[in-house]
C-alpha cells in the first residue's frame, strides 16, 4: 500500500512555544495564546492557530456546566469615558496551607480594566478599604464613581466620609444582584482561576507576593478580550494619548 506523506512544515518550534505558554498560563485559551505568539513574531492565522491548538490537545476543560443566561433589566449606570471615572470594588476569600482564611480587596478601573490594587489580609474592614483608596487617589486621582455591593465594609460611615471628601459618588448594587457589579466579578473570576486556584500559599506574606506578581502581569501583558486583546496598561496609555490629542 502507498500512503501520502505530507510535505508541510510541522512547525515544531511553534508547537513547543505553544506548550510553553500553556504550561505557564494554565487558564489561557487559544485566543490569548494566539495573541502572545503574535507578540513574539510568529505569523499564523486564527484558524491555523485553532487547528494546531486542537492537534496538541491543549483545550481547556470547563469546570462548570453552562447555564442559560436570563435577561435582566436594571437602571442605567454611568459609563466611563476615561481612566479614573469609575472604580469597582469587591472582596475575594481564600485560605492558606494551614487552613487559615484570608481576604483580598480588589479594585478595578472599569474603563481600562486595570487591576489598581489587590489588598490581602486576614481581616479587612472599612478602614482598610479607605486606606487603599487614599493610596490610589494619591498615586492617580480620585474616581468620580465607586461601584460596590452592600457589604458592611462599603456601606459604613468611613467610606461615606471618604466619598464626601473626594466628591465621589457611591453606586451600590441591588441586593442579591452580583451582576450589577459585573466588571469586578469578572476580574475576581480571573483572579481565582489563574492565581488562587493554581498556587499553594504557605503564609500570608507568600500570598501577598504571589498575588501582587499576578496583578502586575495581568496589567502589563495579559491580553484582554474586551480591549481588543490589548493589555490594560497599554490600553490606558493609548487612550490617554488619544484624549490629549483631542
Amino acid at each position: 500500500m502507498q500512503y501520502y506523506h505530507s510535505v508541510k512544515d510541522p512547525r515544531r518550534d511553534l508547537r513547543a512555544r505553544m506548550h510553553e505558554i500553556a504550561r505557564t498560563r494554565v487558564r489561557y485559551g487559544y485566543r490569548r495564546i494566539h495573541v502572545l505568539l503574535k507578540r513574539d513574531g510568529w505569523q499564523l492565522g486564527k484558524n491555523q492557530m485553532y487547528r494546531l491548538y486542537r492537534e496538541e490537545q491543549l483545550q481547556l476543560r470547563s469546570k462548570l456546566p453552562k447555564r442559560r443566561k436570563m435577561v435582566v433589566v436594571r437602571r442605567q449606570r454611568v459609563r466611563p469615558s476615561a481612566s479614573n471615572d469609575v472604580w469597582s470594588l469587591d472582596f475575594v476569600s481564600d485560605q492558606l496551607a494551614n487552613g487559615a482564611r484570608f481576604r483580598a480587596l480588589t479594585v478595578v478601573d472599569i474603563f481600562s480594566r486595570e487591576a489598581l490594587a489587590i489588598e490581602v489580609g486576614q481581616r479587612l474592614g472599612g478602614e482598610h478599604v479607605v486606606a487603599v483608596l487614599n493610596r490610589l487617589a494619591a498615586q492617580r486621582q480620585a474616581p468620580k464613581y465607586l461601584f460596590v455591593d452592600n457589604g458592611s465594609e462599603f456601606s459604613g460611615r468611613l467610606l461615606d466620609l471618604w466619598a464626601y471628601h473626594w466628591k465621589a459618588r457611591i453606586d451600590f448594587s441591588r441586593p442579591g444582584k452580583p451582576m450589577d457589579n459585573c466588571y469586578v466579578e469578572t476580574f475576581n473570576g480571573s483572579l481565582r482561576d489563574e492565581c488562587l486556584n493554581v498556587h499553594w500559599f504557605e503564609t500570608i506574606e507568600d500570598a501577598k507576593a504571589i498575588i501582587e506578581a499576578w496583578r502586575r502581569d495581568y496589567n502589563e501583558t495579559r491580553p484582554h478580550t474586551a480591549l481588543k486583546d490589548v493589555a490594560p496598561e497599554e490600553y490606558a496609555r493609548n487612550s490617554g494619548a488619544q484624549n490629549a490629542k483631542n
